[in-house]
């Protein structure tokens, strides 16, 4: 490190003061014994070096941690260094190459295998007894690369132990019939051996979780096949397959979640509905749990519900200065309606969550009306709907306006009824939020009017309409900088002088460990806010088509959704392929 001009001399002096203290801080915080050996519980030097968080030098609020050690590391001793990524590792070929307990007290994890040559990763290069171990059990030429033993370590925590909870259960399940759930292994089973069987479905769901909180996902995906059952997570909008079930635990596994979620474990023919609350750490998560039956079973889709994402601050949610202040000029009136639209998937929750939350307080009753509720606030009345009980939109927002709201949230206008009582109770003095499926703020306008709403009704109570998106954004440990081609330039129909020679610079995510090698870590919305104004009155009232409403709004100095993630673009947030993808013009 201090040839490499990473740390000064008087910081290395500093650590081999403290190195034994340090030592026996780290030893003390790993607890007894592991059934792995004690190489576990032992603390190499690169844990010791990166507990301290030391500064690298040159480089701005960066510090010394395993990832950065290793890489030097492996540059010294002439082998890759590699970044773990959990979602592109084979966990049947990592499991059925190496024990656990020889992962664990090595330090090594089988990263893939082609022709006959074994890539693992390593922690210490200096190993050779190791590699030679690995040659002659495995037959296979070794390959090695390096990685931070606690990337190493935490790996191999979760693909063991999610793979080997799965196999034991579904060696004790084999027995010559697809056991449907848990319900049926206590008619065929001891107490005992149940309970057993239980725990090892029990811990493979708790590894699915933990691993799904750990990528960052925000869905997953438990789907049937013929043959087996397919994991995937969906990261920034993403969908990646992550592993495969055997088809025996498929119905067991789908019974655990059923029943964490408080749902009818022996209904298996409709779809169903739960949520569960889970806690990591200090940190409470919560989970909307759908079943469906498809073609070889029942299909599971887990959302995850982060507070920390799905409540922000209004601020930091993508809006610009001026679409800012006009949406907080629309929440902050007494009375009126606000319309948030935008497809499935395109952040409207943490849009309506993040404005109730902004005006939430003691002295304002706050009241929504969700299906499903998306996750339960306190500081809100939280109604869920339930057509099998008449509990609709509609028969909930009558009820409601009884209940002395100063605001209401409507989850989503789908009917004639639901967009009448909206707009009677914005015209009662109540503020009113609601969610419309429209591709553009304008085309709300039209579609409470397919709705039956009436022109004067509809331009005296709406306040203003806010169409989002939601855009990946540019990682920024591996940011590049490019420039637009002509072709692109014409794709945006961006207006560039006669004869410019002038290039548009732009950036692109190269792909690095950080990201999966995707180039885009996180997302943020894009917003186009349309207030409705004396211009906009006049056009609702004589029914005016969605174009004109669009050009009026447009010459009032409305950005649109492709110009806003246009801006985003040359601000360096997103990529060209992005604003394609995400916008329409």
């Amino acid at each position: 490190m201090l040839e490499r001009g990473l740390l000064q001399e008087a910081q290395i002096r500093e650590v081999l003061v403290r190195e034994g203290a340090q030592r026996q801080r780290l030893l003390k915080g790993r607890g007894g014994t592991d059934t792995g050996g004690r190489r576990r519980l032992e603390v190499s030097a690169p844990e010791v070096l990166a507990s301290f968080n030391l500064p690298v030098q040159g480089e701005k609020s960066s510090v010394l941690n395993e990832d950065r050690i290793a890489q030097v590391v492996a540059k010294e001793a002439g082998l890759p260094y590699k970044k773990i990524d959990p979602l592109k590792l084979d966990m049947k070929l990592i499991t059925s190459l190496l024990s656990r307990p020889f992962a664990r007290r090595h330090d090594v994890l089988v990263i893939s295998l082609a022709t006959g040559v074994m890539t693992v990763a390593i922690a210490d290069p200096y190993d050779v007894e190791l590699i030679e171990n690995l040659r002659r059990i495995t037959g296979y030429k070794i390959s090695p690369v390096i990685a931070a033993k606690s990337d190493i370590q935490r790996i191999i925590t979760e693909v063991y132990g999610f793979r080997g909870s799965l196999k034991a259960a579904a060696q004790t399940m084999e027995m010559g019939a697809d056991l449907g759930n848990l319900e049926q292994l206590v008619q065929l089973k001891a107490m005992d051996e149940l309970e057993a069987t239980d725990k090892h479905v029990v811990n493979a769901v708790e590894y699915m979780l933990h691993y799904a909180f750990n990528q960052r996902a925000s869905d997953i995906h438990i789907e049937p096949k013929r043959e087996h059952s397919q994991i995937r997570v969906r990261i920034d909008g993403v969908l990646h397959n992550v592993t495969t079930l055997p088809r025996v635990v498929h119905a067991a596994v789908v019974s655990r979640v059923k029943m964490l979620a408080r749902m009818d474990i022996a209904e298996k023919r409709k779809p169903q509905g739960g949520r569960i609350k889970t806690g990591k750490g200090e940190q409470e998560t919560e989970l909307r749990v759908s079943t469906l039956p498809v073609a070889f079973g029942e299909k599971v889709v887990i959302r995850i519900f982060d507070p920390a994402l799905l409540m922000q601050d209004l601020s930091s949610l993508g809006f610009y200065p001026n679409e800012y202040k006009q949406y907080e000029s629309f929440i902050s009136r007494p009375d009126g309606m606000i319309l948030v639209t935008g497809p499935t998937g395109s952040g409207k929750t943490t849009t309506l969550y993040s404005s109730l939350k902004y005006l939430a307080g003691p002295d304002v009753n706050i009241v929504s009306i969700e299906d499903p509720i998306e996750m339960v606030v306190e500081d809100f009345n939280q109604v869920a709907v339930h057509n099998r009980i008449g509990i609709t939109f509609s028969s909930a927002l009558r009820t409601i306006l009884r209940q002395d709201p100063d605001i209401i949230m409507v989850g989503e206008v789908r009917d004639a009824e639901t967009a009448a009582n909206v707009v009677q109770a914005a015209l009662t003095g109540h503020m009113v939020f609601a969610t419309l499926h429209t591709n553009d703020s304008p085309t709300a306008v039209g579609r409470m009017l397919d709705l039956g709403v009436e022109p004067f009704l509809l331009s005296s109570t709406m306040i203003g309409v806010a169409a989002q998106r939601l855009v990946r954004t540019i990682c920024q440990h591996c940011k590049k900088k490019t420039f637009l081609t002509p072709d692109q330039i014409s794709l945006l129909r961006m207006k560039m002088p006669e004869k410019s020679e002038k290039k548009l610079p732009v950036y692109f995510g190269e792909g690095c460990p950080a990201c999966r090698g995707t180039g885009y870590f996180g997302r943020i919305a894009i917003y186009e806010v349309m207030p409705v104004t004396p211009k906009i009155v006049r056009l609702i009232n004589k029914r005016a088509d969605t174009k004109e409403i669009m050009k009026v709004s447009r010459l009032d100095g409305m950005m649109t959704l492709r110009e806003v993630a246009i801006k985003k673009l040359a601000q360096g947030v997103t990529t060209f392929e992005e604003v394609v993808r995400v916008t329409v013009e």
